[in-house]
């Protein structure tokens, strides 16, 4: 079956068939080996996007600014500070005008019904780089990251160890489940999914074959993993909300160290992060070790160069 996907916003990777996402990662390998080999299609030339930024970025800020030049696109930057919305303006005015003179849009913010207004009212494709709730562009990279390591993802057991709660453990349950793969959160049952998450994840397991478990015990939940994966302890925007010193002395048993990479018992196990990462200094404990994160299993860096190539692979799905 043919996969047309011109026109189409990513918001989340709920929204997604298997199949499509399986196109947006063949894309995505295409598109990385003829950047390898020199050679640039210039797919989306005389295209513009918009690059909306709420929050502080690097890897989506410079992975989709790179992607566009690659593809003949002219990115333009709009930091929070740039444009009206929210503020003078609407958000469906913003979005309107925005629709008029941009061929498409990403946002990185904090609410989810942001991305989702600019989708409704801008009549671009929309492309999620980011909210509290969601990272799709994050889960892409990540299962190509995964895919290059192992050869599949179908099976491939996934243990996120940490904040379940947060956008990065999210965005890894719609992207793995609809992939069939064993996705386990391990963390304190505080930080555990969302109710409907879940809910969702056992209709996904009937219809695609995958697994999702949480598991308290981190040593327990690592068993026979080919990934651990973690993230900060803290997401953006919450260094200052109440309870954050209670949440950081919950999740110390859950730090990624030898102890839990050697307890996967396979020698295979890579490590990832979706960055950055506060790595321990023998002075704080943070979510990584650093021997961990500077291992031979760590592939954080092919993950984040991932970034660009899945983004590239959504924006020319998406434009073309």
């Amino acid at each position: 079956m043919a996969i047309n996907l011109l026109g189409r916003s990513l918001l989340t990777l709920k929204d997604f068939t298997q199949a499509e996402i399986r196109y947006l990662l063949d894309l995505s390998r295409d598109l990385k080996n003829l950047k390898r080999a020199g050679v640039y299609p210039k797919r989306l030339a005389n295209k513009n996007i918009a690059l909306i930024f709420e929050k502080a970025s690097t890897r989506t800020r410079c992975a989709f600014t790179v992607a566009c030049v690659d593809e003949g696109a002219h990115p333009e930057y709009l930091g929070k500070n740039d444009i009206q919305m929210g503020k003078k303006e609407s958000l469906a005015d913003t979005a309107r005008v925005l629709g008029r003179m941009f061929d498409g849009i990403e946002f990185r913010g904090f609410d989810q019904a942001v991305v989702e207004g600019l989708a409704k009212w801008s009549g671009v494709p929309v492309w999620n780089g980011l909210t509290d709730a969601d990272h799709p562009t994050q889960a892409l990279a990540d299962m190509l990251t995964i895919e290059e390591n192992f050869g599949t993802l179908k099976g491939k057991k996934v243990v996120y160890v940490g904040d379940g709660r947060n956008n990065v453990a999210n965005c890894l349950l719609y992207g793995c489940l609809k992939m069939g793969m064993h996705y386990v959160i391990s963390a304190p049952k505080s930080l555990w999914s969302a109710e409907e998450d879940v809910k969702w994840a056992r209709e996904c397991e009937k219809e695609y074959g995958g697994k999702f478990e949480l598991i308290e015990d981190p040593i327990k939940a690592v068993k026979d993993a080919d990934v651990i994966y973690t993230d900060v302890w803290v997401s953006m925007g919450e260094e200052d909300k109440p309870g954050i010193k209670e949440r950081i002395d919950s999740l110390r048993p859950y730090q990624v160290n030898s102890k839990l990479m050697a307890a996967t018992g396979k020698k295979d196990t890579i490590f990832l992060h979706c960055l950055p990462a506060h790595h321990t200094d023998g002075v704080h404990d943070m979510e990584v070790t650093e021997d961990v994160f500077e291992s031979a299993a760590s592939k954080v860096f092919d993950e984040a160069e991932n970034r660009m190539h899945t983004i590239k692979a959504v924006m020319v799905a998406t434009l073309c």
